[in-house]
């Protein structure tokens, strides 16, 4: 059976110009329409244009401040990463990339893929931390995608959270640590306080039954505990457009109010360099950090560790060979995604889905 993955990512526009970013904008509010009650698709669309309208011009500023955005970039290189790896291991399997939000969208990959002749085609959201508008949507995305086509016969799996990695969360703490040794820190002299920076979530899409935010959590108790580091706070970036509420606190809260001479951010829900941390903390937040005399310092985002494409094809292994994953992980049926078709690793106990780093492990 012909194998084709595609890697699925948020894109981002790589002009900054209206031209680029409203479409790109509009798209995003149109996918979470429904955090609104908006009676038909055509007001829900004159909506997501008029929201896309008067976010642009602070967006394309963000854009303008950081160069542009090198997400693009960097997924396309960790796509080409994991076909690298799946080949040195064996796997026939063609690799595609894929944007929610930008060229190339899902559904023009997903019709590369029929065209190729693919027959079993696999989703990997690039999002560790599961969340409605993120994993799940872009599986979602494929899905339609294909049933546009009218694309029978083929057999769509497709993976959303995965945070639990044991490799993964050992690259994470690696490059924590190293950021603290190479600045001369010392989080255990109570001034220097450590400060995980999540994407933030609408609060309804959690009553909705999103694991996101307890998973934000699992994931940093985690990553401290890997990392040897018995305090931390979390904040989350939030993107209060419609006047819902989100995830608390937001991050800039947690800089204003914290007690420490410097702080350590790490944007532990992103797998690439964007405008998020480019410029909401490479700017925004180190500039607030500073203005209150907080010496600040932000962990780079590991995008091309070439661990993380072995991450990636640890991952893809189970659905390419119908064998249990080679480093002991273990997939259940998703929660978030519930179809038949969804796995991921959250929805067994902690104990029975990964091993913690460090354990031993079987096939």
């Amino acid at each position: 059976m012909k194998a084709g993955i595609i890697v699925l990512n948020f894109g981002e526009p790589e002009e900054p110009t209206a031209e680029h970013v409203v479409p790109f904008l509009e798209r995003i509010f149109y996918t979470n329409a429904s955090l609104e009650d908006q009676p038909t698709d055509e007001a829900r669309r004159a909506r997501s244009r008029q929201l896309a309208e008067r976010r642009a011009p602070g967006l394309i500023a963000e854009y303008e401040e950081i160069g542009g955005s090198p997400l693009n970039e960097q997924a396309l290189a960790q796509a080409e990463a994991l076909a690298l790896e799946l080949e040195a291991r064996g796997h026939e399997v063609t690799v595609y990339s894929a944007f929610q939000y930008t060229e190339p969208l899902v559904a023009e990959v997903v019709a590369k893929a029929r065209e190729d002749g693919i027959e079993h085609l696999i989703g990997l959201p690039c999002y560790p931390l599961c969340g409605f508008s993120t994993n799940v949507a872009s599986l979602n995305d494929i899905q339609t995608a294909i049933d546009q086509l009218g694309w029978e016969g083929v057999k769509f799996e497709g993976i959303t959270g995965w945070h639990r990695h044991p490799g993964y969360l050992e690259l994470r703490a690696d490059t924590l640590r190293k950021t603290i040794d190479e600045a001369g820190l010392d989080l255990s002299d109570g001034r220097t306080k450590l400060v995980f920076s999540a994407h933030g979530t609408p609060v309804k899409y959690l009553q909705e039954g999103s694991g996101y935010g307890s998973y934000v959590e699992e994931f940093c108790r985690e990553l401290a505990a890997l990392a040897g580091i018995a305090e931390y706070v979390i904040g989350y970036q939030n993107h209060a457009n419609r006047g819902v509420q989100w995830t608390q606190p937001d991050v800039e809260a947690v800089i204003r109010e914290i007690d420490a001479d410097a702080v350590v951010v790490d944007p532990v829900s992103f797998m690439h360099e964007q405008s998020e941390t480019l410029a909401e903390l490479d700017h925004e937040l180190r500039e607030e950090a500073e203005e209150r005399g907080l010496d600040f310092h932000r962990v780079p985002v590991p995008h091309a560790d070439p661990r993380f494409a072995r991450v990636l094809a640890d991952l893809m292994e189970p659905f390419l060979t119908g064998e249990p994953s080679p480093v002991g992980f273990r997939y259940g049926r998703c929660r978030c995604r519930p179809v038949a078709n969804t796995l991921c690793l959250n929805s067994l106990p902690r104990e029975e889905a990964a091993p913690r780093p460090g354990a031993a492990v079987g096939g």
